[in-house]
């Protein structure tokens, strides 16, 4: 009976759940396109490319461990990926040579290497230096010419240098400076097929000299004989290896160590899709907890006739979550396909954004389509049991009395669990203040914007209430339609709390995630703006190798010359954004505020820290400090330095040949040239022609290593923007829904206006100031919010610097918001014309 009831209900009251449809379509989508994301990361697949013609590929491994031990005395191993490519003696080749069935090992260097005088490859497709023999791994074949046998002869790909012929001279950067190399041979991958890298071949000898690692190698590829058992050959392998550094790699292995970055990319898209899906699913509940809130206050009459008839509150509670389970029913299928061109949107914005790399293919299962349906179908019922229980709980007479004239005040048990979500968030914003690393704060910035929005949502109609009462004030003073709003606010303001909520959580959400950036990216732009003192720089899309460096040092004028690589490193088990710069005097070119200690001291086997690591491991000056550098390898370093400036010049600081020999990339990425005094005219004229001899690093005036950083903020912001930019197109939906299932209510009230005198102008004047007087509410509660959140992040990561949120991008929120409000009235402005009468 109950269910039968249910379904004539929706049959004939289409119109009172079409907003509930759409907000569950929408959530369906929501967490249909997280899933993906997750799933992507979880099973996405990474073919190989480099190591294509290679069944099986040792390589060192790519963790860093640790044993730590548990209370019940037993070990734990806990392994994290490194951010550098590790390297692999090559004295572990003895050790295969005499296996059967081996036809040969090749071996690997890798290096950077870029031509720079030839129509630019594809953008995002990396560029690397290989010795000849290595071609081998894919394999490559001459398509012209020859192999490179001398220094200054390379064989190029299609994609290394467009265009180019045997014979031509182009410019190419290694390791080394720019230089002229003849083009020997033209060589092409065996079948084709898409390609996501290129290559330039040297010879053997010139790729290990330019590798810079005597006696390492990146990878040895283990070429079977014909008709070998490649899985037997694979066990003997790493049997033979067993106890070394090496891991052996076949099959689908192959790809995550190619492209070590779309497995890193991988990991990231498990954490954003997590993180992205439970936020989706806690705005979802709270969205749709509004939109059935609204549906149910629009069937109070009848909700209140059938407990008048005897029907118990249980049986109006299990109707109306049957109603909402059969509306999710009918929404999740259209919701959940969306959600998957949505997911393919998304990667999309991640790829061009340089967030994901193309590689990394997407997954496509039933398992996101499935969770999400019952993600969005738990939803509509825990919704649903939140909104049906304040109508099931009166009795009869008090259903009837509360239909008739509706309370602007919330019972009592609401109050209290709004006052207490309220009391989580302040702890909360407590705890946010103490977080100072972006991993910890993240979660908990958007969890707090959450549970504030949960509580607003909870007390709304009070603050509604409140607010119509005080912006009521100057209304009532004004002709009848300012009048009508004010009076109409404070005796609805528990239906209007239902359009407040996504009201507040459209501004709150969208400037918590736009400012966060912004507050990080100006606090670290004005920290390198503050700590660089060198007024010239050099810099360049391919860095600066230490010949140019070397170079600057000659030159007339010249005093410091500073060199810095960044890297991301681990102090301990945590990780944290790292830098090397030149031994000497940095203070010259570089002022990190140091708190104790002196920059100056530092050394190989010397090492200065960010206050905001050296709190973490309670360290101070003198201290051996343990480090895992980025390809993995372990060292200790004295502490000599401990400086503020972190977040503008990363957390760490090492010698630069210490950072520089244990990265993919030992080219600097900025050279700071500090001229002698009174010399500042003749290091310029220097410097200038030594960046015009040819292409290659340019220079720059100061304020561009700030730049740098603000620019590197600014593509984190956009990735950020584009993942959680789906909640906030969610809650402006909710907030357009909303507006629209509480003006479709009241044609009833519109016509009475319309029978005791009101002119249609002054009915739509009226909703016009109504709507003002509730985006005014929801944006200064929404903004409140974020101020609360971005004042406790900011306190938390800068250190005491304030929020940075510009005025434009704030009026851009509070526009965008209003017009949005009033398009949804006025979207709705037949719809009362209709009821009222005739036009004027």
């Amino acid at each position: 009976m109950i269910g039968s009831l249910a379904l004539a209900t929706l049959r004939t009251r289409k119109a009172a759940f079409a907003g509930a449809y759409l907000a569950l379509l929408c959530a369906a989508a929501l967490l249909t396109a997280c899933g993906v994301l997750m799933e992507t990361g979880l099973r996405g697949a990474i073919p190989a490319e480099r190591y294509a013609g290679t069944p099986i590929v040792v390589a060192a491994d790519q963790n860093a461990h640790w044993t730590r031990n548990k209370k019940d005395d037993t070990t734990k191993v806990k392994s994290k990926p490194l951010t550098e490519r590790a390297w692999l003696p090559e004295g572990l080749t003895a050790r295969l040579e005499p296996l059967p069935g081996v036809a040969a090992l090749v071996p690997e260097v890798a290096f950077p290497a870029d031509v720079l005088d030839r129509t630019p490859r594809p953008s995002g497709v990396p560029s690397r230096g290989y010795g000849w023999s290595s071609a081998a791994l894919t394999p490559y074949t001459l398509r012209a010419g020859r192999p490179p046998a001398a220094p200054g002869e390379i064989v190029l790909d299609v994609l290394s240098g467009a265009g180019a012929k045997v014979g031509d001279q182009v410019t190419v950067q290694t390791t080394a400076p720019a230089a002229l190399h003849r083009v020997v041979g033209l060589a092409a991958p065996r079948g084709g097929g898409p390609r996501h890298q290129a290559a330039v071949f040297f010879s053997d000898a010139e790729a290990r000299r330019l590798a810079g690692r005597p006696g390492q190698i990146t990878a040895l590829g283990v070429l079977p004989e014909p008709g070998a058992d490649t899985a037997a050959l694979a066990r003997a392998v790493r049997a033979a290896l067993d106890g070394t550094p090496a891991k052996v790699h076949t099959g689908e292995e192959r790809g995550p160590l190619e492209f070590r970055d779309a497995a890193q990319a991988r990991t990231m898209l498990i954490s954003m899709g997590g993180a992205l899906g439970g936020t989706a699913l806690a705005v979802a509940i709270l969205v749709v907890v509004g939109t059935l809130a609204l549906s149910i206050q629009q069937r109070r009459r009848e909700l209140a006739v059938l407990r008048a008839v005897a029907a118990t509150p249980r049986q109006i509670r299990a109707m109306i979550g049957r109603e909402a389970l059969a509306v999710g029913l009918l929404a999740t299928p259209p919701g959940a396909a969306a959600g998957l061109a949505l997911a393919a949107w998304l990667r999309g914005r991640f790829v061009d954004l340089g967030a994901m790399p193309e590689v990394l293919r997407p997954s496509f299962s039933p398992f996101p389509v499935l969770g999400s349906v019952a993600a969005t179908l738990a939803a509509a019922w825990i919704a649903a049991r939140i909104s049906g229980r304040r109508t099931a709980r009166p009795r009869p007479t008090e259903a009837l009395q509360d239909a008739a004239v509706p309370s602007a005040r919330p019972g009592p048990a609401r109050a209290l669990a709004g006052l207490a979500v309220l009391a989580a968030h302040v702890v909360l914003l407590a705890v946010l203040a103490r977080l100072d690393t972006e991993a910890a704060a993240s979660p908990v910035t958007f969890l707090s914007v959450v549970l504030a929005a949960v509580a607003t949502a909870l007390l709304g109609p009070p603050i509604t209430h409140a607010a119509a009462t005080i912006l009521g004030v100057p209304l009532r003073a004004s002709r009848a339609a300012g009048f009508l709003a004010a009076a109409n606010t404070r005796a609805a303001a528990r239906r209007l709390a239902s359009v407040t909520t996504p009201l507040t959580l459209a501004v709150a959400m969208t400037g918590t995630i736009l400012f966060v950036q912004t507050t990080l990216g100006h606090a670290a732009g004005r920290q390198a703006d503050q700590g660089t003192l060198a007024p010239y720089a050099l810099a360049g899309p391919a860095g600066v190798p230490a010949g140019v460096a070397d170079a600057a040092r000659r030159l007339e004028g010249v005093g410091e010359v500073t060199q810095i690589v960044r890297t991301t490193l681990r102090v301990g088990v945590d990780k944290y954004p790292a830098q090397g710069v030149t031994p000497g005097r940095p203070s010259a070119a570089l002022d990190l505020d140091v708190r104790e200690g002196s920059l100056d001291r530092l050394a190989p086997g010397a090492l200065a820290l960010s206050a905001t690591a050296a709190d973490h491991r309670g360290a101070r000056l003198g201290d051996r400090i343990p480090l895992i550098l980025g390809d993995g390898t372990r060292a200790t370093a004295r502490l000599v330095a401990i400086y503020r400036r972190g977040l503008g010049f990363g957390d760490v600081t090492l010698p630069f040949e210490q950072v520089a020999g244990h990265v993919d990339d030992p080219r600097a990425d900025t050279v700071l040239i500090t001229p002698r005094p009174g010399a500042a005219p003749v290091a310029r004229r220097g410097l200038a022609a030594l960046a015009a001899a040819g292409p290659g690093p340019r220079l720059l005036e100061a304020g561009a290593p700030a730049d740098r950083r603000r620019a590197a903020r600014q593509g984190a912001a956009q990735v950020n923007l584009a993942a959680m930019g789906l909640i906030i197109a969610f809650t402006a939906i909710a907030l357009v829904n909303s507006l629209a299932m509480a003006t479709g209510d009241r044609a009833r009230e519109l016509a009475l206006l319309r029978l005791a005198g009101a002119t249609r102008r002054q009915i739509m004047r009226m909703l016009r100031w109504e709507t003002l007087i509730l985006v005014a509410t929801g944006a200064a509660a929404g903004t409140a919010i974020a101020a609360a959140t971005l004042t406790a992040f900011a306190a938390g990561m800068t250190r005491g610097a304030p929020p940075h949120a510009p005025p434009l991008a704030c009026l851009g929120i509070l526009a965008a918001v209003t017009a949005l409000a009033l398009a949804a009235r006025l979207a709705l402005r037949e719809h009362p014309a209709e009821v009222i009468g005739s036009r004027e």
